[in-house]
């Protein structure tokens, strides 16, 4: 690989540099390009039992090391081993479930005058996908399972300062007989490698995981080639929490659905919203839930957050919270490493810069509501729409709720928003298009319609 340029990789916990990688140049693009084109013309044309075969011998390979893929992501990323344990599952769990759509990839037959129609779903060629930091291995493998599984090659651009367990899996890919070319990584940066891939007329789909300022872009980039695209941004997710819930199960529950990954999750649930009646019960027992997390080593399996991922990202963070801003705070370590308190802040109006904005940090609002109208107001008062819980034991209410909240991701009396097996995306500035689920195959063909006269 020519290289103009080098990417550093911090530890995230210490600050020390712990790898240092080639980054791809536009000519080193333009070359996998042609490399994944020519190997997904022959990885289309095998078996779907083939290659149904070859993605379960890669799943099992990332499953035999879960460990150290785990690791390295604790080292490049910061995450908690217990997340990463989680995160590198999902990539195996992925491969898996993908695999099992090779075969049930089919069209349709339509009823027509004079002969047969049919519909054929081909896959589109090579996929671009460009992967974002907080969540290096599993949401750079929403993209590539179901893309390879539908018969397209892929190239992966991980974020500059995740770039090892990208590699890593390209690895294990060709260990497990993926065609070389198949699936690359590209390490490298935004502007030079991402840019290169987005614009090249050879690649025919993009998937980006990212802001939604770069998003923007990307979709303009896209428009001017009439390139597919799946956009998965933002959020500014609610936790709506009503009265007649379970108070102490809403506030147990919490603390972990803004500060998982130390808040670098846009479905991370930063707007905390209770009804006013219950307002004061909720926070009494939030307080001590937010003192007691575990904030330190990512290593160490009783810790439960970990630092945030750069030094810019801290100073982004401390913005929005000034020193005297009243709330609830936990603690973090001093010294080095991109450490951040856990932090809920109260009393702010609800258009303040920290109640509309995504902070991307462990960072949490609490705003009360009086009822059922006023909750909805607030939940979609954000130019975001990705993900959102409901506490409360009105099955009514929760249905009515869950129908009014513009966002792609709801669940109610929980805060689960992401599985492999379940369509994921956003409304509004949230996204574009779905990832994951039953359907994901097919976000990565195109469908040909055949008409065959059976008149004589």
């Amino acid at each position: 690989m020519s290289t103009a340029y080098e990417l550093q990789v911090l530890n995230p916990a210490t600050e020390e540099v712990i790898a240092t990688v080639p980054g791809a140049t536009p000519a080193d693009v333009d070359a996998a390009v042609v490399r994944a084109r020519a190997a997904q013309h022959r990885w289309a044309a095998a078996a779907p039992a083939d290659r149904a075969r070859l993605l379960r011998r890669f799943a099992a390979l990332v499953d035999e090391h879960v460990e150290e893929l785990a690791r390295l992501e604790v080292r490049e990323a910061g995450h908690t081993i217990g997340n990463a344990r989680w995160e590198a599952g999902n990539v195996r769990d992925l491969l898996d479930f993908s695999a099992g759509g090779v075969e049930r990839l089919s069209g349709r037959q339509i009823p027509v005058a004079g002969g047969l129609d049919i519909t054929l779903l081909e896959p589109l060629g090579v996929i671009g996908v460009i992967a974002p930091w907080n969540f290096p291995m599993p949401i750079a493998a929403w993209g590539t399972a179901p893309a390879l599984a539908a018969g397209n090659a892929v190239i992966l651009k991980p974020a500059e300062t995740t770039p090892l367990t990208a590699l890593r899996l390209a690895e294990l890919a060709l260990e497990a007989g993926l065609p070389e070319g198949l699936f690359q990584v590209l390490p490298g940066a935004g502007a030079i490698a991402g840019n290169a891939l987005v614009e090249h007329p050879g690649v025919a789909k993009i998937v980006f995981t990212g802001s939604t300022r770069v998003g923007k872009q990307i979709m303009a980039t896209c428009a001017e080639r009439v390139k597919r695209v799946t956009l998965e941004l933002g959020g500014k997710s609610p936790n709506i929490v009503f009265a007649d819930a379970d108070i102490e199960a809403a506030a147990a529950a919490t603390p972990m659905s803004f500060l998982d990954n130390s808040g670098q999750d846009c479905c991370a649930r930063t707007r905390i919203l209770v009804q006013r009646t219950a307002y004061d019960r909720f926070m009494d027992l939030l307080g001590p839930g937010i003192e007691q997390i575990v904030v330190g080593d990512p290593s160490d399996e009783k810790t439960q957050m970990g630092p945030l991922i750069s030094r810019v990202q801290l100073e982004r963070v401390r913005s929005y919270v000034a020193d005297d801003a009243p709330g609830l705070r936990g603690s973090a370590p001093e010294g080095p490493g991109f450490w951040f308190p856990p932090t809920v802040l109260t009393g702010l109006d609800p258009d303040a810069p920290a109640a509309v904005e995504e902070v991307f940090g462990p960072v949490a609002v609490v705003l009360p509501f009086e009822d059922e109208e006023d909750a909805v107001r607030l939940a979609n008062a954000t130019e975001y729409g990705l993900s959102g819980s409901i506490w409360t034991r009105d099955v009514g209410r929760a249905l009515r709720v869950s129908r009014a909240v513009a966002a792609g991701n709801l669940s109610v009396n929980s805060h689960s928003s992401v599985r492999y097996s379940t369509p994921f995306g956003g409304y509004k500035q949230s996204g574009l298009g779905r990832e994951l689920g039953p359907d994901a195959l097919t976000a990565f063909t195109e469908t040909k319609n055949v008409f065959i006269s059976t008149e004589a």
